[in-house]
């Protein structure tokens, strides 16, 4: 799990983009999964973008062990 979240290889890369991806579809599509509420179905790409959003600086974070990436490069 460790290689998963600091490897810089492309495939580790791809794999995260991958588990960002399922993760937001998963997160959007709650509504009909659980089947208790309902989301506006335009409000569904916004929801996974947000997941998206938030997911991938968390996953730099934890890939620099908790220091934010220097982006100034």
């Amino acid at each position: 799990m460790n290689q998963f979240f600091t490897s810089n290889d492309a495939q580790f890369r791809l794999l995260r983009t991958i588990v960002q991806g399922v993760l937001g579809v998963v997160i959007a599509n709650l509504d009909i999964i659980i089947g208790k509420f309902s989301f506006d179905p335009s409000f569904k790409p916004m929801i996974a973008a947000l997941v998206m959003a938030v997911l991938s600086p968390v996953m730099a974070m934890i890939g620099n062990k908790g220091e934010m990436p220097d982006e100034s490069n």
